[in-house]
């Protein structure tokens, strides 16, 4: 589940194009992504759909979706070595926001996790557009700069997120990320929902009585326009 692709009323929509193309993506170079294939996993897809309406959920094939680059960016970095990627679904959030629907759809996919598959949310822990330094990305594309420190709310706020995952097991998890959303600095340090509700999604999938014992780690981070928060989580391992 990706951070902008939202289907409306009460739907859940799954990307089933078989030949998915690729959203541009602003100040990036094409030549970076433009020769990576995409290979959707049709298959799975229809499976994850099924599973989704089994549990009362409405969803539906989307067969004319082309990947956004919250997800084929991160595709491009965990298969550098590729022209490909391995099979991938993606799923829709829905319009409402609802973080505990959301939640809700990660722990209906969560059996897929026995069978060596990875459930990802890419959203960010911190992400403002309003919020942001743009001026060294506009004039030397540089948005790693950071000429000084984030802001104090959008630091608390990325340790309240890595507290939520970090210092909390089982269905805590599920608590403490969802409650999130009620946090005093949520809605400055997200001028809108999108990019957080991923979160959830991966908070439902990895927050059953039975992940009491699973580790949920921090593995880095970086900063983008000085007040961005990019921070990666893993909850559970392959062993």
């Amino acid at each position: 589940m990706g951070a902008h692709w939202e289907a409306m009323g009460d739907r859940i929509e799954v990307a089933m194009n078989p030949n998915p193309g690729k959203n541009p993506v602003a100040y990036v170079a094409k030549e970076k992504y433009e020769k990576f294939k995409l290979t959707a996993d049709l298959p799975m897809g229809n499976r994850v759909i099924g599973m989704l309406r089994d549990s009362g959920l409405d969803a539906h094939p989307n067969p004319d979706f082309d990947f956004i680059h919250d997800t084929y960016l991160v595709l491009i970095r965990m298969f550098p070595k590729q022209k490909t990627n391995i099979p991938v679904v993606i799923v829709s959030a829905n319009a409402r926001m609802d973080p505990h629907l959301h939640t809700r759809i990660g722990a209906v996919i969560r059996p897929l996790r026995y069978e060596d598959v990875l459930i990802i949310g890419s959203g960010g822990a911190v992400h403002n557009l309003y919020r942001n330094n743009w001026m060294q990305m506009v004039l030397w594309r540089d948005n790693l700069a950071m000429p000084f420190a984030p802001q104090d709310c959008m630091l608390e706020f990325r340790q309240a997120v890595y507290d939520a995952f970090t210092m909390n097991r089982g269905p805590a998890v599920r608590r403490a990320v969802t409650r999130l959303m009620k946090h005093p600095l949520f809605r400055q340090a997200h001028g809108t929902d999108e990019h957080f509700i991923p979160a959830c999604y991966v908070a439902g999938a990895a927050g059953d009585k039975e992940d009491k014992e699973m580790d949920n780690v921090f593995l880095g981070e970086c900063w983008e326009l000085v007040n961005m928060a990019n921070s990666q989580f893993q909850l559970g391992s392959w062993e």
